[in-house]
C-alpha cells in the first residue's frame, strides 16, 4: 500500500485533513501529522471508522528532533514514503514592510520555509526508497511575481475587501521562497524519480464565515491530490492550481 504523510492535518475543517481523506480514498495509507498527537489521533480514527487506512504522528516543524523522530517512526513502520505533502504553514496579518515585527517575520519563515525544508530532508531517503516519490509543497499565488497584485485577487470567489485590511507581505515572501525551493529540490531529485511541485489551492473556506466567498475545501484539495498522484512521467519543478500550470 502506498503511504502519504500530510503535515498540518490536525484541523477537521482544514486543507490537510481533506487532502488526507481524498488520498485515503485513492488507496493510500495516510499519516496525519501535527505538533500534538491529540490533534490528529481523533481525525485518523475518524478515517479508520470510515473504512480508510490512516494513522497519526506528532511532528513539530520547528523542532528538528521532532522531525527526525517522525522520520524514524515512518521508516520503522512502513520502510518507505510515497508522498510528502508539505501543508503546515503560518500566515500572520502584517503591517507595512517598515513596521513589520522581525521576530514574527523570522517565525513565519521558520515555519513556511525552513520547517518544510527540514521535513523534506528527513523524509527524502524514504521517498527515494519507494522509487516513485512525490513531494507537494502547498504554496500560494500570493508568492507569484505574475499575480498583478502580488496577492490573492485572481483566486476563484475572492473579494478584495475581505483582505483590504490584512496585508500579507511576509506570508507572500515565504511562498516565493518556497516556490524557489521547489525548483531547486526538483532539479536535485530529477534522477531519483521523485517529482516535486508547488500547488496553490486557492482561497479556501477553512475558517468559520468564509464559506460564502472562498472555495470549498474539497475543491481545493483536489489540486493537491492531483500533484501527489502524478505518473512517473509527470511534470516536476512547476507551479499549479487545479492541475493547470501557473507562471512563477
Amino acid at each position: 500500500m502506498r503511504t502519504a504523510l500530510i503535515t498540518g492535518s490536525g484541523r477537521r475543517e482544514g486543507l490537510g485533513f481533506e487532502t488526507a481523506r481524498q488520498l485515503a480514498a485513492e488507496g493510500f495509507h495516510v499519516i496525519l501529522s501535527a505538533r500534538r498527537l491529540d490533534q490528529v489521533e481523533p481525525l485518523a480514527a475518524e478515517l479508520v471508522e470510515e473504512g480508510f487506512d490512516a494513522s497519526a504522528l506528532d511532528l513539530d516543524l520547528l523542532d528538528r528532533a521532532s522531525v527526525a523522530a517522525a522520520a524514524r517512526q515512518v521508516e520503522e513502520r512502513f520502510g518507505r514514503l510515497d508522498v510528502l505533502i508539505n501543508n503546515a504553514a503560518m500566515m500572520v496579518a502584517s503591517p507595512t514592510v517598515a513596521d513589520k515585527d522581525l521576530d514574527e517575520l523570522m517565525l513565519e519563515f521558520q515555519t513556511n520555509v525552513v520547517g518544510r525544508w527540514s521535513v523534506t530532508q528527513q523524509m527524502l531517503p524514504l521517498l527515494v526508497a519507494g522509487g516513485h516519490g512525490r513531494i507537494v509543497n502547498v504554496s500560494s499565488g500570493a508568492g507569484s511575481f505574475w499575480d498583478p497584485d502580488y496577492g490573492l485577487v485572481n483566486y476563484p470567489g475572492f473579494e478584495m475587501d475581505r483582505f483590504g485590511e490584512m496585508p500579507i507581505t511576509a506570508y507572500a515572501l515565504t511562498k516565493t521562497a518556497l516556490n524557489g525551493l521547489t525548483i531547486k529540490t526538483a532539479k536535485e531529485l530529477k534522477d531519483a524519480n521523485v517529482l516535486v511541485n508547488a500547488v496553490c489551492p486557492g482561497v479556501t473556506a477553512t475558517r468559520p464565515g468564509s464559506e460564502g466567498w472562498a472555495r470549498p475545501v474539497a475543491d481545493s484539495a483536489k489540486g493537491v491530490v492531483w500533484a501527489a498522484t502524478l505518473p512517473d512521467d509527470g511534470p516536476t519543478g512547476l507551479f499549479f492550481r487545479d492541475g493547470k500550470q501557473l507562471p512563477w
